[in-house]
């Protein structure tokens, strides 16, 4: 391992979600030092590592790493609690160096970094499934009760994607997404749509524009 820190940059639409996996790694600051937050903009700091979190994002091979990484080698870790053995392929087969389970211990994620920057490929096993009461992180909605699956399905309904939409970008079948929905309104005490909709931008479900950079980097 190299005696100084990894650079990595957080990658996701949500601003708390990028600043609650930065929370997460602070512990392991003299492994990974995080010197920039990106939501909805691309990476423009020197990092050794892009760690891209799909929460209401596109997954597997739908991933735009040209753009991520603005025509430098920067390897892109894709941090997701959907390991569906054929999307983490599709995922790694497009490009990307690793894929990180969310179900890991902060310990786990930077191990799993450090290998990614010694040029390793990192991937979880076949038959890894991630407990979504178990998934690291922060997101939208979690102070309401909302699961990180059921607060992903309601940022995407917020984004105004249709239930098919939403399962075709998470990989979820239909029946499941709207299990997710049912769950969520019930959660947040809503019966329709555009109610969900009316909730979500008022509790942080819009997607942000927001970069923050380390102050001496």
């Amino acid at each position: 391992m190299s005696s100084a820190p990894i650079r990595v940059a957080i990658v996701n639409d949500y601003e708390i979600v990028v600043a609650g996996v930065a929370a997460m790694l602070a512990p392991h600051h003299d492994r990974v030092v995080v010197v920039e937050l990106d939501s909805g903009v691309p990476v423009l700091s020197d990092v050794d590592v892009i760690l891209y979190d799909t929460f209401g994002q596109v997954q597997g091979d739908a991933v735009d790493l040209e753009d991520l990484v603005r025509g430098n080698s920067v390897p892109v870790a894709i941090f997701s609690w959907n390991l569906q053995e054929d999307l983490v392929e599709r995922a790694i087969s497009h490009g990307a160096a690793g894929y990180v389970s969310k179900a890991l211990s902060a310990g786990a994620v930077v191990d799993a970094i450090e290998a990614i920057h010694r040029g390793e490929t990192v991937a979880p096993p076949p038959s890894a499934e991630t407990d979504d009461r178990d998934v690291s992180g922060e997101w939208p909605g979690r102070e309401a009760g909302l699961t990180a699956r059921e607060a992903e399905v309601l940022a995407l309904i917020t984004q105004g994607l249709s239930n098919q939409e939403i399962a075709d970008q998470t990989y979820l079948s239909i029946n499941s997404v709207k299990t997710y929905i049912r769950t969520a309104y019930r959660k947040i005490d809503v019966t329709r749509r555009a109610q969900a909709v009316a909730w979500g931008m008022t509790h942080g479900f819009a997607p942000d524009r927001v970069r923050s950079v380390a102050s001496d980097r």
